[in-house]
């Protein structure tokens, strides 16, 4: 969620090619209550959606040495993740370079041979071969459900299923799927390939199997994880998101101005960067559907509501930087100073 240029100095070095990975990774067993799964259980793995967080999961895996079936509706949102994940690649993998982390030459194969472990297809079906599934379709309960449903007649037994998304309830969605207890909440953060921490979220009919293969193969990709029940936007956005919207509720009361709140936060509390800044990266139409969906869903938590300030510039059509403004006028990645 953070800032790109501003976190990049926290990359992890760790980013290897698959055999480097692998080979820290065998002593696997201790990991789980029943059974263990070899780490070739987990390739290839399939990922449901190439949006920003689906191609950015699927070439995370990839480069770390396992084979992905990325599925979508239409061909150009595979190309266009594709394309999507190349640069992403690149930038990480030159300030690597710059750091003295890794040569040229390996860097450039790193990533080269990493994407060509992805196979992209319109196909739901193609997914039966996986044994491990990241659903990260668009953030709507209703075509999930039904993705959900579709997926369950696909998938064979055993298959473990983890949805990605940041602020359903897991327990809701497993519900949709044909075995609940294979499914669990598997939260990446954006950029994926930059961003260390990975959510599990466990619900009641989650099995032993699910939630330490879950963990297991988040490991797999070089991500450190924490655990958490299934509460409004688990733990990052259950605390990130109030915060964003007390920053909105100063703005609609006049009590100072976006631009203030930004400096004031980063320069007083330390933070990478401030409140709309943020909001404007995740994108002001993500927070707001996230907002409504808690105050439905929970209308005696006072702290849930929908500022105004972001109502309007969503019905503006000012989304953040995917819009070229929000709060702020972006350039790319880049902040225009006003």
């Amino acid at each position: 969620l953070f800032f790109f240029d501003e976190i990049m100095y926290r990359v992890n070095s760790s980013i290897v090619p698959a055999a480097c990975r692998l080979s820290q990774t065998r002593g696997y067993a201790s990991f789980f209550e029943e059974k263990p799964l070899a780490v070739a259980w987990f390739t290839p793995v399939g990922v449901l959606g190439s949006g920003i967080m689906g191609g950015g999961i699927a070439s995370t895996a990839a480069i770390n040495g396992l084979n992905v079936t990325m599925v979508d509706i239409k061909q150009e949102l595979l190309d266009k993740a594709m394309k999507d994940a190349e640069e992403m690649g690149k930038k990480v993998f030159d300030f690597q370079v710059k750091r003295g982390k890794m040569k040229p030459a390996f860097a450039k194969k790193t990533l080269e041979d990493g994407l060509k472990r992805i196979k992209c297809t319109t196909d739901m079906n193609a997914l039966n071969e996986c044994d491990v599934v990241i659903e990260s379709i668009v953030e709507n309960l209703d075509i999930k459900k039904k993705a959900l449903g579709d997926l369950g007649k696909v998938m064979r037994p055993g298959t473990i299923v983890g949805s990605n998304t940041s602020s359903l309830s897991i327990t809701e969605l497993g519900q949709y799927y044909s075995d609940p207890s294979a499914f669990c909440g598997i939260h990446f953060f954006n950029p994926v390939l930059v961003m260390q921490l990975v959510e599990v979220i466990r619900t009641k009919d989650t099995s032993d199997r699910t939630y330490n293969a879950a963990k297991r193969f988040s490991e797999l990709l070089g991500k450190k994880v924490v655990t958490c029940g299934d509460t409004p936007g688990f733990i990052v956005n259950r605390l990130l998101v109030p915060y964003l919207t007390q920053a909105c509720l100063m703005l609609d009361r006049g009590d100072a101005t976006f631009s203030d709140i930004d400096k004031a936060m980063k320069l007083g509390a330390g933070m990478p960067q401030g409140p709309f800044q943020l909001a404007d990266f995740v994108g002001l139409d993500t927070a707001q559907a996230i907002l409504e969906g808690w105050v439905e869903k929970m209308p005696e938590e006072k702290i849930f509501c929908v500022p105004e300030a972001l109502k309007a510039k969503v019905a503006e059509g000012k989304l953040g930087r995917k819009t070229g403004e929000g709060f702020w006028k972006w350039d790319g990645d880049k902040i225009v100073e006003v």
